[in-house]
Protein backbone atom coordinates (compact mmCIF):
# COMPACT_ATOMS: atom_id res chain seq x y z
CA UNK A 1 0.00 0.00 0.00
CA UNK A 2 1.44 3.47 -1.24
CA UNK A 3 1.63 6.22 1.59
CA UNK A 4 -1.41 8.47 1.67
CA UNK A 5 0.92 11.68 1.86
CA UNK A 6 4.24 12.37 -0.26
CA UNK A 7 5.51 15.21 2.54
CA UNK A 8 7.46 14.78 5.05
CA UNK A 9 6.90 15.97 9.08
CA UNK A 10 7.08 19.71 8.96
CA UNK A 11 9.45 21.34 10.88
CA UNK A 12 8.13 23.86 13.90
CA UNK A 13 7.39 24.49 17.28
CA UNK A 14 4.99 21.85 18.84
CA UNK A 15 3.07 20.76 22.08
CA UNK A 16 4.21 17.82 23.54
CA UNK A 17 2.46 18.25 27.37
CA UNK A 18 0.58 20.37 28.90
CA UNK A 19 2.86 21.68 31.85
CA UNK A 20 0.70 20.85 34.78
CA UNK A 21 1.29 17.24 33.30
CA UNK A 22 4.76 16.93 34.34
CA UNK A 23 5.76 17.21 37.65
CA UNK A 24 9.06 18.08 39.18
CA UNK A 25 11.19 14.75 38.76
CA UNK A 26 8.62 13.13 36.72
CA UNK A 27 9.26 11.37 33.09
CA UNK A 28 6.87 9.87 30.78
CA UNK A 29 7.70 7.63 27.29
CA UNK A 30 6.12 9.62 24.64
CA UNK A 31 6.10 9.26 20.72
CA UNK A 32 6.21 12.37 18.49
CA UNK A 33 8.17 13.36 14.69
CA UNK A 34 8.85 9.22 13.90
CA UNK A 35 10.69 8.75 17.45
CA UNK A 36 10.13 7.09 20.84
CA UNK A 37 11.24 9.96 23.12
CA UNK A 38 11.45 10.35 26.68
CA UNK A 39 9.83 13.72 28.22
CA UNK A 40 11.12 14.62 32.08
CA UNK A 41 11.14 17.55 34.44
CA UNK A 42 13.96 18.11 36.63
CA UNK A 43 14.77 18.95 40.15
CA UNK A 44 15.35 22.22 39.37
CA UNK A 45 12.01 22.31 37.40
CA UNK A 46 13.63 22.28 33.75
CA UNK A 47 11.42 20.27 31.35
CA UNK A 48 13.54 18.57 28.86
CA UNK A 49 12.78 15.74 26.10
CA UNK A 50 15.63 13.01 24.67
CA UNK A 51 15.63 10.17 22.73
CA UNK A 52 14.33 7.55 24.67
CA UNK A 53 17.16 4.81 24.11
CA UNK A 54 20.20 4.33 26.28
CA UNK A 55 23.43 4.54 24.22
CA UNK A 56 24.70 1.84 26.51
CA UNK A 57 22.62 -1.17 26.10
CA UNK A 58 19.49 0.27 24.62
CA UNK A 59 16.97 0.66 27.45
CA UNK A 60 13.83 2.73 26.83
CA UNK A 61 14.81 5.62 30.02
CA UNK A 62 10.99 6.44 30.03
CA UNK A 63 10.10 3.10 32.13
CA UNK A 64 10.80 2.56 35.25
CA UNK A 65 11.26 -0.27 38.09
CA UNK A 66 11.30 -0.60 41.64
CA UNK A 67 9.46 2.50 43.21
CA UNK A 68 9.31 3.70 39.41
CA UNK A 69 6.93 0.87 37.96
CA UNK A 70 4.34 2.35 36.43
CA UNK A 71 6.01 5.63 36.11
CA UNK A 72 8.87 6.78 34.01
CA UNK A 73 12.62 6.90 34.85
CA UNK A 74 13.98 8.24 37.82
CA UNK A 75 14.76 11.39 38.34
CA UNK A 76 18.08 12.50 39.92
CA UNK A 77 19.41 16.45 40.15
CA UNK A 78 19.05 17.43 36.38
CA UNK A 79 19.26 14.24 35.15
CA UNK A 80 17.01 11.27 34.57
CA UNK A 81 18.17 7.56 35.55
CA UNK A 82 18.33 4.70 33.28
CA UNK A 83 16.67 1.60 34.57
CA UNK A 84 18.71 -0.94 33.21
CA UNK A 85 22.09 0.33 34.96
CA UNK A 86 21.85 3.82 36.69
CA UNK A 87 23.77 5.86 33.72
CA UNK A 88 22.42 9.51 33.86
CA UNK A 89 21.75 11.86 31.20
CA UNK A 90 21.05 15.71 31.43
CA UNK A 91 18.58 17.62 29.50
CA UNK A 92 21.27 18.23 27.00
CA UNK A 93 21.86 14.27 26.12
CA UNK A 94 25.38 14.49 27.87
CA UNK A 95 25.77 11.43 30.47
CA UNK A 96 26.72 12.99 33.70
CA UNK A 97 27.62 9.59 35.56
CA UNK A 98 28.17 6.00 35.32
CA UNK A 99 28.21 5.05 38.69
CA UNK A 100 29.76 1.54 38.95
CA UNK A 101 32.32 2.80 36.09
CA UNK A 102 35.81 4.11 37.43
CA UNK A 103 36.85 6.24 34.21
CA UNK A 104 33.87 7.78 31.86
CA UNK A 105 33.80 5.57 29.03
CA UNK A 106 35.56 8.01 26.02
CA UNK A 107 32.75 7.70 23.82
CA UNK A 108 30.09 9.56 25.85
CA UNK A 109 32.92 11.63 27.89
CA UNK A 110 31.80 15.26 26.91
CA UNK A 111 29.55 14.73 24.45
CA UNK A 112 25.65 15.30 23.68
CA UNK A 113 25.27 11.04 23.42
CA UNK A 114 21.42 11.51 23.25
CA UNK A 115 19.62 13.91 20.41
CA UNK A 116 18.02 16.33 22.80
CA UNK A 117 15.34 18.84 21.59
CA UNK A 118 14.97 22.28 22.42
CA UNK A 119 12.48 22.70 24.78
CA UNK A 120 10.31 26.59 26.23
CA UNK A 121 7.84 26.08 28.18
CA UNK A 122 4.93 29.23 28.61
CA UNK A 123 0.43 29.65 27.45
CA UNK A 124 0.45 26.32 30.18
CA UNK A 125 2.58 24.13 27.07
CA UNK A 126 5.53 22.30 27.36
CA UNK A 127 6.70 22.94 23.04
CA UNK A 128 9.51 21.17 21.34
CA UNK A 129 11.19 22.63 18.73
CA UNK A 130 11.66 19.94 15.74
CA UNK A 131 13.98 20.27 12.45
CA UNK A 132 15.41 16.86 10.79
CA UNK A 133 18.31 18.60 10.11
CA UNK A 134 19.31 20.10 13.96
CA UNK A 135 18.73 23.73 12.96
CA UNK A 136 18.14 25.90 15.61
CA UNK A 137 15.00 27.63 15.97
CA UNK A 138 14.02 29.41 13.31
CA UNK A 139 11.10 32.09 15.00
CA UNK A 140 10.12 31.90 18.39
CA UNK A 141 6.51 30.64 20.51
CA UNK A 142 3.83 33.36 20.66
CA UNK A 143 2.86 33.80 24.01
CA UNK A 144 -0.60 34.55 24.98
CA UNK A 145 -1.92 37.00 27.63
CA UNK A 146 -5.08 35.37 27.97
CA UNK A 147 -3.47 31.59 28.27
CA UNK A 148 -1.05 33.66 31.14
CA UNK A 149 -3.58 35.44 32.82
CA UNK A 150 -5.27 35.34 35.92
CA UNK A 151 -8.27 37.49 34.44
CA UNK A 152 -8.77 34.39 31.90
CA UNK A 153 -10.41 30.53 33.10
CA UNK A 154 -8.93 27.82 33.11
CA UNK A 155 -8.07 25.79 30.00
CA UNK A 156 -10.67 23.45 29.24
CA UNK A 157 -8.66 20.91 27.34
CA UNK A 158 -9.72 18.30 24.12
CA UNK A 159 -7.73 15.82 22.80
CA UNK A 160 -7.49 13.78 19.66
CA UNK A 161 -5.61 11.27 18.08
CA UNK A 162 -5.95 11.71 14.10
CA UNK A 163 -4.61 9.84 11.29
CA UNK A 164 -3.55 12.36 8.61
CA UNK A 165 -0.89 14.65 8.03
CA UNK A 166 -0.89 18.12 9.61
CA UNK A 167 -0.77 19.63 6.18
CA UNK A 168 -3.95 18.14 5.62
CA UNK A 169 -5.44 19.45 8.23
CA UNK A 170 -4.28 23.18 8.24
CA UNK A 171 -5.49 23.57 4.65
CA UNK A 172 -8.83 23.76 5.96
CA UNK A 173 -8.15 27.12 6.71
CA UNK A 174 -8.23 27.89 3.14
CA UNK A 175 -10.73 25.71 1.93
CA UNK A 176 -14.13 27.73 2.44
CA UNK A 177 -16.75 25.38 0.79
CA UNK A 178 -16.20 22.83 3.04
CA UNK A 179 -17.67 24.32 5.67
CA UNK A 180 -20.88 24.64 3.51
CA UNK A 181 -21.06 20.30 3.15
CA UNK A 182 -19.42 19.12 5.91
CA UNK A 183 -20.18 21.75 8.71
CA UNK A 184 -23.71 22.28 6.92
CA UNK A 185 -23.05 26.22 7.59
CA UNK A 186 -25.74 28.73 5.95
CA UNK A 187 -23.39 29.63 3.83
CA UNK A 188 -19.73 29.50 2.69
CA UNK A 189 -17.65 31.97 5.34
CA UNK A 190 -15.89 34.95 3.16
CA UNK A 191 -12.07 35.79 5.10
CA UNK A 192 -8.50 37.06 4.04
CA UNK A 193 -5.64 35.55 4.69
CA UNK A 194 -2.28 37.39 4.73
CA UNK A 195 1.02 34.95 4.67
CA UNK A 196 4.18 36.21 5.96
CA UNK A 197 7.03 34.09 6.62
CA UNK A 198 6.12 31.54 8.96
CA UNK A 199 2.97 33.49 10.16
CA UNK A 200 -0.90 32.89 8.51
CA UNK A 201 -2.80 35.78 9.81
CA UNK A 202 -6.71 35.87 8.86
CA UNK A 203 -9.89 37.38 9.88
CA UNK A 204 -13.74 36.81 8.81
CA UNK A 205 -16.37 39.50 10.17
CA UNK A 206 -20.25 38.54 10.61
CA UNK A 207 -23.27 39.12 12.29
CA UNK A 208 -24.54 37.25 14.62
CA UNK A 209 -27.77 36.55 15.84
CA UNK A 210 -28.54 36.92 19.33
CA UNK A 211 -31.98 37.29 21.33
CA UNK A 212 -31.68 40.45 21.12
CA UNK A 213 -30.75 41.08 17.84
CA UNK A 214 -27.92 40.88 15.18
CA UNK A 215 -24.18 41.77 17.01
CA UNK A 216 -21.11 42.39 14.86
CA UNK A 217 -19.01 39.69 15.15
CA UNK A 218 -15.02 38.38 14.50
CA UNK A 219 -13.33 35.44 14.00
CA UNK A 220 -9.28 35.65 13.87
CA UNK A 221 -7.07 32.95 12.90
CA UNK A 222 -3.07 32.28 13.34
CA UNK A 223 -0.82 30.34 12.92
CA UNK A 224 3.12 30.51 13.55
CA UNK A 225 3.99 27.45 11.94
CA UNK A 226 2.76 24.27 11.50
CA UNK A 227 2.28 23.64 15.18
CA UNK A 228 1.25 26.52 16.59
CA UNK A 229 -2.63 27.70 15.71
CA UNK A 230 -4.67 30.38 17.41
CA UNK A 231 -8.02 31.34 16.98
CA UNK A 232 -10.05 34.67 19.01
CA UNK A 233 -13.84 34.92 18.48
CA UNK A 234 -15.35 38.12 19.11
CA UNK A 235 -18.76 39.21 19.46
CA UNK A 236 -21.35 36.26 21.83
CA UNK A 237 -18.68 35.67 24.11
CA UNK A 238 -15.27 36.00 23.71
CA UNK A 239 -13.11 32.99 23.66
CA UNK A 240 -9.50 32.07 22.46
CA UNK A 241 -8.56 28.78 21.68
CA UNK A 242 -5.32 27.52 21.02
CA UNK A 243 -5.12 24.42 18.22
CA UNK A 244 -2.31 22.08 18.69
CA UNK A 245 -1.02 20.17 16.23
CA UNK A 246 1.81 18.00 16.94
CA UNK A 247 3.03 14.75 14.49
CA UNK A 248 3.15 11.45 15.50
CA UNK A 249 4.87 10.29 12.47
CA UNK A 250 4.18 11.33 9.01
CA UNK A 251 0.58 9.80 8.93
CA UNK A 252 -0.88 10.17 12.78
CA UNK A 253 -0.76 13.61 14.78
CA UNK A 254 -2.01 14.56 18.21
CA UNK A 255 -4.70 17.42 18.13
CA UNK A 256 -5.03 19.31 21.70
CA UNK A 257 -7.79 22.34 21.40
CA UNK A 258 -7.17 24.92 24.88
CA UNK A 259 -10.31 27.03 24.98
CA UNK A 260 -10.25 29.77 28.05
CA UNK A 261 -12.68 33.01 28.13
CA UNK A 262 -12.34 36.24 30.04
CA UNK A 263 -13.52 36.09 33.67
CA UNK A 264 -16.74 38.12 34.56
CA UNK A 265 -16.18 39.69 37.63
CA UNK A 266 -13.60 37.51 38.91
CA UNK A 267 -15.45 34.71 37.77
CA UNK A 268 -15.70 31.93 35.86
CA UNK A 269 -18.85 32.24 33.53
CA UNK A 270 -19.73 28.49 32.93
CA UNK A 271 -22.79 27.31 30.82
CA UNK A 272 -25.28 29.17 28.45
CA UNK A 273 -23.37 30.70 25.39
CA UNK A 274 -19.90 30.28 26.90
CA UNK A 275 -20.34 26.71 26.64
CA UNK A 276 -22.27 26.34 23.46
CA UNK A 277 -19.29 27.97 21.71
CA UNK A 278 -16.86 25.45 22.85
CA UNK A 279 -18.93 23.27 21.71
CA UNK A 280 -19.72 23.83 18.15
CA UNK A 281 -15.83 24.20 17.16
CA UNK A 282 -15.82 20.70 18.90
CA UNK A 283 -18.43 19.70 17.08
CA UNK A 284 -17.20 20.82 14.08
CA UNK A 285 -13.70 19.19 14.64
CA UNK A 286 -15.51 15.49 14.96
CA UNK A 287 -17.21 16.37 11.64
CA UNK A 288 -13.48 16.67 9.75
CA UNK A 289 -11.95 14.13 11.79
CA UNK A 290 -13.82 11.32 9.40
CA UNK A 291 -12.51 13.31 6.14
CA UNK A 292 -8.66 13.94 7.12
CA UNK A 293 -8.65 10.22 8.27
CA UNK A 294 -9.80 8.32 5.25
CA UNK A 295 -8.69 10.81 2.47
CA UNK A 296 -5.74 10.68 0.34
CA UNK A 297 -3.61 13.47 -0.80
CA UNK A 298 -3.73 15.20 -4.26
CA UNK A 299 -0.47 16.90 -5.71
CA UNK A 300 -2.43 18.34 -8.43
CA UNK A 301 -6.22 18.43 -7.41
CA UNK A 302 -9.03 19.27 -10.11
CA UNK A 303 -10.14 23.16 -8.46
CA UNK A 304 -12.71 25.06 -9.57
CA UNK A 305 -13.44 29.02 -9.45
CA UNK A 306 -15.29 28.41 -5.93
CA UNK A 307 -12.70 26.95 -3.84
CA UNK A 308 -10.18 28.91 -2.13
CA UNK A 309 -6.30 30.16 -2.24
CA UNK A 310 -5.29 26.09 -1.54
CA UNK A 311 -2.45 27.04 -4.29
CA UNK A 312 -1.74 29.92 -2.46
CA UNK A 313 -1.53 27.97 1.07
CA UNK A 314 0.49 25.16 0.31
CA UNK A 315 2.53 27.11 -1.37
CA UNK A 316 3.19 28.86 1.92
CA UNK A 317 3.12 25.71 3.79
CA UNK A 318 6.45 24.13 1.79
CA UNK A 319 8.56 26.49 3.48
CA UNK A 320 8.68 24.23 6.74
CA UNK A 321 9.63 20.85 4.59
CA UNK A 322 13.15 20.02 4.74
CA UNK A 323 14.64 18.04 1.90
CA UNK A 324 11.47 18.12 0.24
CA UNK A 325 10.95 19.95 -3.38
CA UNK A 326 7.93 22.41 -2.53
CA UNK A 327 6.90 22.77 -6.22
CA UNK A 328 5.33 18.95 -5.61
CA UNK A 329 3.02 20.37 -3.38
Amino acid sequence: MSKRYPMPIPHGWYAVAYSDELEVGQSRAVRYFGEDLVLFRTESGNAALLDAYCPHLGAHLGYGIHENTGRGGGIQGESIVCPFHAWKFNGEGECTDVPYAKNMPPKVQGTRCLKSYRITETNQVIWAWYHPDGIDPLWDVVVHDEANSDDWAPLKRYEWHITTHPQEMAENAADPAHFRYVHRTASMPQWETTYEGPRATGVQRAKMPTPRGEIDGAIYTNSMGPGQGFTKFEGIADTFLMGLTTPIDDENVILRFAFTQPKVNGQVKEGGVNAAIMADIVGQLEEDKPIWEHKVYRRLPVLCDGDGPIAKFRKWYGQFYSNYDPSAL
